[in-house]
């Protein structure tokens, strides 16, 4: 989902960030760069707290929607992409002990867990997969 965000600077203070439609979710960034990074987190953040105390997760505002909010004077608004967390599920899994030994030793050099390096190398070899289908659909 994308949601809107204003960047504020007052003179001689870092880059503020706020959201319209997440009251109390701001951050700020030193740069333009660095609001833009933590506006991301911020809002991945707030959108995780909200879930946890059972909040719903409202729909993005539209710029028309806004186009006479007060607190937009001023402010450049950019869209900020994030999606609410998912729910995380446990799964069992059956492999070779030395299929383990060898997907532990990877995750390890790349400062992963064994889970997080399982599901993300599943993800990019599908997605890889699936992109080259797509071509060789092309070409034919």
């Amino acid at each position: 989902m994308e949601y809107i965000a204003y960047l504020h600077k007052d003179k001689g203070s870092d880059y503020g960030v706020s959201f319209p439609d997440f009251p109390g979710c701001v951050t700020a960034g030193k740069s333009l760069e660095e609001a833009r990074r933590m506006a991301v987190e911020a809002l991945t953040l707030h959108m995780a707290g909200m879930l946890e105390d059972g909040e719903a997760i409202p729909e993005p505002s539209t710029l028309d929607q806004l186009a006479k909010d007060p607190a937009m004077r001023g402010a450049v608004a950019f869209l900020v992409s994030a999606e609410p967390p998912e729910k995380t599920v446990r799964i069992n899994i059956t492999a070779r002990e030395s299929q383990i030994e060898t997907i532990d030793r990877l995750a390890r050099a790349r400062g992963m867990t064994r889970s997080a390096y399982m599901v993300q190398s599943a993800v990019r070899i599908t997605t890889t997969r699936e992109r080259t289908r797509g071509t060789a659909r092309r070409r034919a």
